[in-house]
């Protein structure tokens, strides 16, 4: 049984080799750059990285645009802090980043128990390391990007994809960016909020075309 989420995960990393198309490379790119950004600080390399994206005129490139302009002027100390506010805090952080408390108001509820029968369908199961519920946006985020590629095993169809995502990140994945791009404590995340919010939109829109 595959294991998902790691925090150490490389940002946005794609094997070469993977016979993926264009758009399906891109989107699983995506995915593991929210994924990276989500499941804990990003260190010296991950910021290097953002600093260096370059976006296009689209809300979607203005979005990486201001994430490289801030992710260039950031300490990984400074990264550690915000994360820590908004995902920690003491006791719990700005952003409880988990789909069960956004669709239900607690932790380890309904959704977290359909999402781990869905994991078991999929040959999927949390890396022992990871202490936390499965349906952390981190997790997810991972879990769409390993549908695509195929790292779990074997890539999955359009419509396995489109299930995963209708049943597990449509239903609050938006508004949990929302409230990132807005949250008091977000400076470097405020970006990352948005292009979370775009893309999840943009994912929406090219499954429902392609129903």
């Amino acid at each position: 049984m595959a294991k998902v989420r790691t925090s150490s995960a490389a940002a946005a990393a794609v094997s070469p080799d993977m016979d993926l198309s264009e758009e399906d490379s891109l989107r699983a790119q995506f995915y593991k750059f929210l994924a990276r950004f989500l499941a804990a600080p990003p260190d010296d390399w991950v910021l290097n990285f953002a600093a260096n994206l370059q976006g296009d005129e689209t809300p979607l490139g203005q979005a990486l645009n201001s994430l490289a302009r801030i992710a260039a002027k950031t300490a990984p100390a400074v990264a550690r802090n915000e994360y820590h506010v908004l995902f920690i805090g003491l006791g719990r952080g700005e952003l409880v980043p988990f789909g069960s408390y956004y669709l239900t108001g607690f932790l380890n509820e309904k959704p977290l128990a359909k999402l781990r029968g869905d994991m078991a369908a999929l040959g999927l199961a949390r890396a022992d390391h990871v202490k936390e519920p499965e349906d952390h946006i981190a997790s997810l985020c991972e879990i769409m990007a390993g549908l695509i590629t195929g790292e779990f095993g074997c890539a999955r169809t359009l419509e396995e994809q489109r299930a995963f995502f209708r049943a597990h990140l449509l239903p609050w994945a938006g508004r949990f960016f929302e409230n990132l791009e807005a949250a008091e404590s977000a400076v470097l995340y405020a970006p990352v909020g948005t292009l979370g919010r775009l893309f999840i939109a943009v994912e929406e829109t090219a499954f429902e075309m392609e129903a």
